[in-house]
């Protein structure tokens, strides 16, 4: 969200006229062209870039004025402000011609970059590029001075290929190849000339280099990498650290083949090796090369995107081993977990693409493992090592069983507060999800940790769980799991007090009282022994444990004070979207047993849900939906479960609290107890279901002038006498019954309260469907074809064959209803 002020500005801008803005624009041409820049100039440019920017269609500038701008934009001599800003403006504004760009592209490195990233945000295809491609690649070959394109000619190489992988032949992918590996592996040692203050003091030996050191103070012994420190760095060692940031992305994008054949790679080699006139020798100075770096002779013989790889491995297990060292500075421990992260992720892409480099890789990675695994302060380091070991620990015959438990039980318990760790925690389930499915035993039984991601994180990964959740459902585990995804908002509640209870100590009676009086109370509970076996299963690490718990009312009254806190609220909001995704998986892969617990739970969980606001409302229209979609997939449940069914629906206070679902419920016994769908369906069942449909009805429909409004809908009512009659015609000696109590609607439509409470058009919608149906019990047989039609009653053969028996049927019914005008209503 902006500020008052700043969505003001955007208004203004998007709304402004395009007469005034060529006024404007031609304003801005005249002070372009003045020899001074001024601070109107700039603020000028500011504000045509807010309106270019802020407009939803690229705005179409005159021509005239992008041509300055360009001229602006490729001038070496210009301010770099009004570089920046002619950048960003023509990027913004209608596409200009990308070819006037490259026509004389400069050779200055600041004006280069500018240039090159209008060039690649406009242009529409390859052809587009290619003029800057072969300019770049040109700096990149001749040795060029310090403060020329080569300092920004990787990041700019980086993004190209990203968008135009193929734009690079096989040479220029070799050539980028050579000087990637001069520049990763052969950067100078000594520290860059400082810029001296001057001063007595002053002197030549104080202005000689001064050798690098590691992020623990030692004087660096061997070749210089990222984690190497230093109050400033040449030219080379900026390269060096430029090219460690693209090296991924150039490994997946160009492998050794041009594709990621792992099978021939190491053929390869061992062709390369015996042939030495292959000899690809550095193109740079032997004597810039560190004594430690110095590796044998075999390697120069491999192709350049071989050698390549070898390089960028060792380069990646001296960062593994320069992350060992203690740092003096917290930034720079910082700084060893991202280089962790992208040295295990590099060789893992290694040995994608060469196998033979998994055995020397194993005891790296198995050493950094046992060195972090106990530390979450290092938990995100442990992803792309478990990501390794998922890739290749069957080639190298290890067990890595105890690295995922180490993964899925622990991590998720001890850092579920972690943002960042939770989003790269639930990319890699779904980037492996599969895999994990089949290979990892713990993966679907951890899902109550996962969860705890979600439940702390709910609007920043909702759409990631949505994608995840299906694969956690499994046969054993999908009853909990629904449990779970129902008690999400006491798991987010629960989550709350347990942070605020680390951080505020028991004595801290103060700091408690000023997080306010509920979260205190709540805080007090979550402290005692006499509950501590609620939140203990609410924080469960793995399923396994019970489906849910005995009195889980009473939890739903300890935490009663946080259902108002922000977190809970937005948790609860996601909880209606998870279990349309959850049932839509779990219907494909049910069975009847598993359908019939599913039957089960809906009915107990609809009166077990936290009270949080319009959230049991949510839920309940969730489960009429899926009820629905249950029994007309699977139509035995409701003999299946008769008993709970119609313990249900006997009580009418399930109408005050939950009437959508009871109506859907009550429907579902009309359409679906029938002989037709269960041979088990007798004439007692269908009776006793009657005669307890028939007492509700009965209460909520007495008709008394000091009685209260009623407090359900119409619809209910019609769903009640609807599925009377159905179930009247399948036992007609029920008939006389539902027809004499259907005859007495019109009276309690016509009563005082009713009126009050129901409009017109409700009350109209009662008495008339209470005559239709005891017009069509007079001739029960078309009654029952009516109300009840056979199963394959709703196929398309059904109503538009002429020859089947439903559009006779409805014409007989029709003659009959016409015939007879004692059947229609008076």
């Amino acid at each position: 969200m902006y500020a008052a002020a700043t969505e003001s500005l955007i208004k203004q801008a998007r709304e402004i006229k395009e007469e005034e803005l060529q006024r404007f624009c031609g304003r801005i041409f005249k002070l372009l062209h003045t020899k001074d820049v001024s601070g109107d100039t700039v603020d000028s440019l500011q504000r045509l870039h807010l309106i270019v920017s802020a407009s939803k269609h690229a705005r179409e500038l005159p021509s005239d004025l992008v041509m300055k701008l360009q001229t602006v934009l490729r001038s070496s001599s210009s301010p770099e402000q009004l570089q920046v800003l002619s950048s960003s403006i023509i990027q913004q504004s209608f596409p200009p011609s990308v070819h006037s760009l490259c026509s004389d592209l400069s050779q200055d490195s600041r004006t280069f970059s500018y240039v090159a990233s209008v060039v690649l945000s406009q242009a529409g295809n390859k052809e587009d590029v290619i003029p800057l491609c072969h300019h770049l690649l040109k700096s990149l070959e001749s040795r060029l001075s310090d403060g020329l394109i080569s300092k920004h000619a990787l990041p700019i190489l980086s993004e190209m290929i990203t968008v135009y992988p193929d734009i690079l032949t096989d040479d220029q992918v070799n050539l980028v190849s050579r000087k990637v590996v001069d520049w990763l592996r052969y950067a100078s040692m000594q520290q860059g000339a400082s810029m001296s203050s001057g001063g007595f003091f002053s002197g030549p030996r104080a202005r000689q280099p001064a050798p690098l050191t590691e992020v623990d103070g030692v004087v660096t012994g061997d070749f210089f990498t990222v984690l190497c420190v230093g109050q400033s760095y040449t030219e080379d060692q900026w390269m060096n650290m430029y090219t460690f940031s693209m090296i991924k992305g150039w490994l997946l994008t160009y492998d050794a083949d041009g594709t990621t054949n792992t099978e021939s790679a190491p053929l390869k080699r061992a062709q390369v090796i015996q042939s030495p006139h292959q000899d690809d020798r550095s193109e740079v100075d032997s004597s810039v090369m560190s004594m430690v770096s110095a590796t044998s002779s075999s390697s120069r013989l491999l192709p350049p995107k071989e050698r390549l790889r070898e390089k960028a491995f060792e380069y990646c297990q001296r960062l593994i081993e320069q992350s060992d060292r203690k740092a003096l500075k917290r930034m720079d421990t910082e700084l060893q977990k991202a280089c962790i992260i992208e040295s295990v992720s590099i060789i893992d892409i290694i040995c994608g693409e060469d196998p033979s480099y998994v055995y020397r890789a194993f005891p790296c990675i198995k050493a950094l493992y046992g060195r972090l695994n106990a530390d979450f302060t290092y938990a995100r380091t442990l992803l792309p090592i478990a990501q390794f070991y998922l890739n290749h620990s069957e080639t190298a015959a290890v067990d890595s069983e105890a690295v995922f438990c180490q993964l899925f039980s622990h991590c998720p318990t001890e850092q579920f507060n972690e943002p960042m760790l939770a989003f790269e925690f639930v990319q890699f389930c779904l980037l492996n999800s599969s895999v994990l499915q089949d290979r990892v035993a713990n993966y679907r039984q951890s899902f109550p940790n996962l969860l705890k991601f979600l439940a702390w994180n709910s609007s920043g990964l909702i759409g990631e769980f949505v994608e995840l959740l299906p694969s956690l459902v499994a046969p054993d585990t999908a009853i909990e799991l629904l449990h779970t995804i129902l008690d999400l908002p006491c798991l987010a509640a629960t989550l709350d007090l347990q942070h605020r209870s680390s951080c505020y100590q028991t004595l801290d009676r103060t700091v408690w009282d000023q997080q306010g009086a509920k979260v205190a109370a709540c805080l007090d509970a979550f402290r005692q022994p006499s509950y501590r076996g609620f939140f203990l299963y609410i924080l469960r690490p793995e399923a396994g444990t019970g489906d849910t718990i005995d009195r889980l009312n009473l939890l739903h009254e300890i935490l009663a004070d946080m259902a108002e806190s922000p977190r809970v609220v937005q948790c609860a909001q996601v909880v209606p979207v998870l279990l349309h995704v959850y049932f839509n998986t779990v219907t494909q892969k049910a069975d009847e047993k598993m359908m019939n617990q599913l039957l089960l739970v809906l009915l107990e969980r609809s009166s077990l849900l936290y009270n949080i606001k319009t959230f049991n409302a949510e839920v309940q229209k969730v489960f009429s939906t899926h009820l629905q979609a249950l029994c007309k997939l699977h139509p035995p449940l409701i003999v299946d479960q008769s008993r709970e069914i119609l313990e249900f629906a006997s009580i009418p206070a399930n109408i005050y609290s939950k009437e959508d679902f009871y109506t859907h419920v009550v429907w579902v016994i009309g359409e679906f107890l029938s002989v037709s769908y269960d041979p088990r369906c007798t004439v007692e069942l269908i009776t006793s279901f009657f005669e307890s449909l028939e007492a509700v009805l009965f209460e909520i429909t007495q008709v008394r002038q000091s009685a209260s409004p009623p407090g359900f809908s119409p619809r209910l009512i019609t769903v009640l006498m609807t599925t009377l009659a159905k179930l009247a015609t399948r036992s007609q000696d029920l008939i006389p019954r539902v027809t004499l109590f259907l005859s007495k609607m019109r009276t309690f439509a016509r009563s005082g309260p009713v009126m009050a409470c129901y409009s017109e058009e409700d009350t109209e919608e009662i008495i008339t469907r209470a005559h239709e149906l005891i017009n069509l019990l007079k001739l029960p047989n078309v009654a029952q074809f009516v109300l009840a039609p056979s199963a394959g009653g709703d196929g398309p053969r059904w109503h538009r064959d002429t020859n089947a028996s439903l559009p006779q049927a409805m014409r007989a019914v029709s003659g009959l209803l016409h015939r007879h005008s004692s059947f229609l209503p008076t």
